[in-house]
């Protein structure tokens, strides 16, 4: 069999052809796979997105209740000192003394305020800090 010019420039263009359609279907292919990844970064950046935001929110709100903490401590601060200068102007710090004494033997805050002249709420953080519902136990 003989082949002339134009049989060989046939095969050739067929050959490139073929070619040229398995690089296009492997390029097609290659694309989806990026499309593919492409697609799972970015519900994978959605999902940290929203992680994060759950993180700020939880911080706020930690920020938020450490406020408050430090609100609650500073009043507990003064209400301390007020007592304590109620005491030493009244001469009452031995009163002080003495219903702590009682109170971590076992008065309650009412037994407290009646028998050493104490607030209420006096009597009742006496009673919370020195009572023996209130101690703490080493452990």
């Amino acid at each position: 069999m003989i082949f002339t010019a134009s049989m060989i420039l046939g095969i050739a263009g067929a050959a490139l052809g073929f070619a040229g359609l398995t690089a296009a279907a492997s390029a097609r292919r290659a694309v989806r796979g990026w499309q593919t990844r492409c697609l799972s970064l970015e519900s994978s950046f959605a999902a940290l997105r929203r992680d994060m935001e759950l993180t700020a929110s939880a911080a706020e709100q930690a920020g938020r209740r450490a406020e408050l903490a430090e609100q609650e401590c500073s009043n507990l601060a003064d209400r301390i000192e007020l007592i304590e200068l109620r005491g030493a102007t009244q001469g009452g710090a031995q009163s002080f003394d003495q219903a702590i004494d009682s109170a971590r033997r076992g008065a309650d805050a009412g037994k407290l305020a009646q028998q050493f002249g104490l607030s209420r709420g006096e009597a009742e953080l006496v009673s919370r800090l020195h009572g023996r519902a209130g101690r703490f136990t080493a452990g």
